[in-house]
Order: structure tokens, then sequence, then C-alpha cells
């Protein structure tokens, strides 16, 4: 025997039980089954009691014979759809007829949520398909083939919207790749710089950038094609895994590094340190050990600063005890410049001494003086003062000059013979000068007149 469900049951098997009735305001909402346009088929042997169907129109679509056996009108021809002998007539159609609402209102959800847009077409289309294959022979009274084309028309009307949403999600994944294949390369980009130009805090707040981006895009963008995923993933991970690896070796290497820089400097503080005892004399070997510390490298900033404190230190007492001695040379120096200011305010005086045997021989003796005060500090001073007194000897010296030029024989004979060939030159450009006159030739009375002109100014040169 057939169950409701077309599985066979022994004799024993109880009636299933009518499910739920859908309530009024559920039948309202569902769609009414069309009329049938095939006449009704007489069933075999008329019912004992007429058939009340459970909503109106049932009666139209599906019948129950004096065995409880339930058939659904399809086209001109019935089919068999189960049955149900341990209940009445209308109870039978009833429990079929519910099997078809629930079709029914599973046809007008997807309806609904395709007019709300509530899911994507291609998802409908697939519920409607599946949904389709479950109204074909199903076991129900109803308009089953009204049923089955208003699912054939949604899953064609679905058809070119899937279509369209395909070709978008083909294009947003083709975007996808190519933002996430953007990530990868600015990564391995990282990777493939040079670890020793690599500013390491810049590059590992990119790196923690790009890693940031390449989850926020895997979490909010579309889904990729999983041999495509996993591959960019292996290269951001390869190329992540390389920066990584660099970074710990370049900060592995410069720990070995700073940790040498810092052995060898902790030894030159203990040297500078050592040279306390001799003060002032130690400087020269001091500026040897910072030599020393400049070549030396760096030891990471904190560890350097620390350092360089006590080396700075070390220097200092030494730089500390020539200042003690420059200060007690500057004491010690104030009578002596005092001394050479006023033998400065004498020599000052020697520009007045006409007598120039006089004015060197009061100026030499002032140098003497000057010599015999010793030195002065601090050492600017001495040699500003020294400067000043330079400038009083250079003074005397090109008075010096002058004289003895004037005064030098032979410059004299060199100076009357010139006198003399120039008078002579000049008292024939005169005769010259006459004549052109005399003859009315101007151009030469200009020429001999210049050349007098230029002799005279010759004569004033030489003093004559």
């Amino acid at each position: 025997m057939s169950t409701p469900d077309n599985t066979t049951d022994n004799a024993s098997t109880e009636a299933p039980k009518p499910g739920p009735v859908p309530s009024p305001a559920a039948f309202a909402k569902l769609a009414k089954p069309a009329a049938p346009t095939a006449p009704v088929v007489e069933t075999p042997a008329a019912p004992a009691a007429p058939v009340i169907p459970a909503t109106p129109g049932a009666s139209d679509w599906g019948k129950v014979d004096e065995n409880g056996v339930v058939s659904v009108k399809e086209g001109d021809d019935w089919r068999v759809v189960g049955e149900y002998p341990d209940g009445t007539h209308e109870e039978a159609l009833q429990y079929y007829v519910r099997k078809f609402d629930e079709l029914s209102f599973k046809v007008v959800a997807i309806e609904q949520r395709h007019q709300s847009g509530g899911a994507t077409a291609s998802a409908l289309r697939s519920q409607a398909a599946q949904l389709k294959s479950e109204v074909v022979g199903a076991a129900a009274v109803g308009d089953l083939a009204g049923l089955e084309q208003r699912l054939v028309s949604m899953i064609d009307a679905l058809a070119e919207a899937a279509s369209q949403e395909a070709a978008a999600q083909r294009a947003a994944v083709d975007g996808a790749i190519a933002e996430r294949t953007a990530i990868v390369e600015k990564a391995e980009a990282l990777a493939a710089r040079d670890p020793q130009q690599v500013q390491w805090k810049q590059a590992t707040a990119e790196l923690s950038a790009l890693f940031d981006q390449w989850q926020d895009h895997q979490k909010n963008g579309p889904r990729l094609p999983k041999n495509t995923a996993q591959a960019l993933w292996k290269r951001f991970r390869d190329a992540r895994s390389t920066v990584e690896r660099a970074r710990r070796a370049f900060f592995a290497e410069l720990d070995e590094v700073h940790k040498a820089a810092k052995q060898t400097k902790t030894r030159l503080i203990e040297r500078a340190e050592a040279l306390a005892p001799q003060g002032e004399d130690g400087i020269a070997s001091y500026r040897n050990l910072l030599d020393e510390w400049k070549r030396s490298g760096r030891a990471g900033r904190k560890a350097d600063d620390a350092l360089w404190a006590r080396f700075k230190a070390a220097g200092d007492v030494l730089y500390g005890a020539r200042q003690e001695r420059d200060l007690a040379e500057q004491e010690e120096s104030k009578p002596r410049i005092e001394a050479r200011e006023a033998l400065l305010v004498e020599a000052a005086k020697v520009a007045d001494i006409a007598d120039l045997k006089a004015a060197r021989q009061a100026l030499t003796d002032i140098q003497r003086s000057w010599d015999e005060t010793g030195r002065v500090f601090p050492r600017e001073v001495e040699r500003d003062l020294d400067g000043r007194m330079r400038k009083i000897e250079l003074a005397l010296k090109d008075r010096e000059d002058v004289d003895w030029k004037r005064n030098n024989p032979e410059t004299k004979a060199r100076a009357n013979d010139m006198e003399s060939q120039l008078r002579e030159s000049i008292a024939g450009f005169e005769k010259e000068l006459a004549d052109a006159q005399a003859a009315g030739n101007a151009k030469a009375a200009k020429e001999a007149q210049e050349a007098i002109d230029a002799r005279t100014a010759w004569l004033r040169a030489i003093g004559a």
C-alpha cells in the first residue's frame, strides 16, 4: 500500500496525522489556483458522500475514491498521489491540499524575495529550480501545472539578472585580484630592498599596514578563487617572512656591532680617566683617544650618550687643569699688559721726532723694554699688543725708506741728469711751438704744446 509520501507500508500503518492548517491570512496571501482547462474526468466509483475540500476550489483538482485513494488532475489525466484509508474523504483531500499550499507558499516566498531584492538573482533562480523539481510530480492536490508555470516564468526572468550578476561578480573578482596583487607587490618590493639601506622602523610600519590592508580586503572584499587566493597569500607570506628574517638578521648584526663599540669605548674611557693625574699634560694623549673614539662606531643611542658623558668628564678634568693655569697666567699678566700699554704710548711719540736717527734710537730703547716685560696671557691680548707696536715700527721704516731714496747720491745724480735732459727737451719744443705759431700751423703747435706739458709733469715728479 502507498503512503502519503509514496512509500510502501503494511496494512497496520497508521494514517498520517494532518499537518497544521494555514491561517486565513496565510491563505489570503497565497495565489488562488486557476480553474482547470480540461474537463473533469469522472471517477470509476462515486464516493459515498460528497467531498468538501479544505481549500476553496481544491475539489476541481483532486478526488478520493471509496478506498481512500487520492488523485490530482493534471491536464486531462488523473494521477494518484497517495492513500488516506483511515480518514474521511474530506480529511484525505484536505491533507493533500495542505501539501499543495506548502508548495504554493514557497513559491510566493521566492516571488516576494525577488520583488524586494532580498537575495541575489542567481540564488533565487537556484531556489526556484529546486522548488520546480519538488512541484513536478508532487504528492499534492492543486493547480500544480500553474505552480510549475509560475516557477518557469520566474526562472526565465531571473536568468538575465543572474547573468548580469555573474558578470559583475567576475569584474569584482578581477578587480579584487588586482588590488590584492598590488598589496603583494608592495610587500615584495619591501623584501627586495637592501637590508643595510632600510629604515626598519618605517619598513615595519609599512609592512604592518599592508597586512592590515590584506586582512580588510580578505574580510570585506569578494571571495577569490581558491587557487588564486592561495597563490597570492603564499607570495605575501613569503615576502613578509623575508622582511622579518632580514630585520632580525640586521638587528642581530647591529647588536654585535653595538656590543663591540661599547667594549671599545669603555676601554677608551678607562684610559682617559687614567690621564687625570697628568693634568694639562694629558690633553695631547686625550686628543689621540678622541680620534680613536670617533673611529670606534656606534653603540646605540642610549649607550652612546652614557659612554660619551663619562669620556667627556675625563677630558673636562684635563681641560679644567689648563683653565686653572690660564686664569693664573692672566692674573700674572695684568702688570705686564699695563707696562706694554704705557710703552705703546711712548712709541707713538716717535712719529713726532724729526731726526730719523733719534727716532730710531728711541724706538729701539722702547722695544728693548717691551721684550723685558715678558710673555702676556691670554695669547690674543699679546697678539693685539704686538700688532699695535708693529704698526709703529712700519711707519718709522717707511720714513727711513723715503729719506734714503731722497738722499742717495746715485739717485740724486740720475735725477739731475734726467732734469737736464727734460729741460733741454722742453726748450726744443718751445722753439717748435713758436715756429708753428708763426707759420699758422695749428696742428704742429698743438703737438709741441702737448710735449711741453708732458715733460713739465715729469720734472715735477722728480722734484725739480
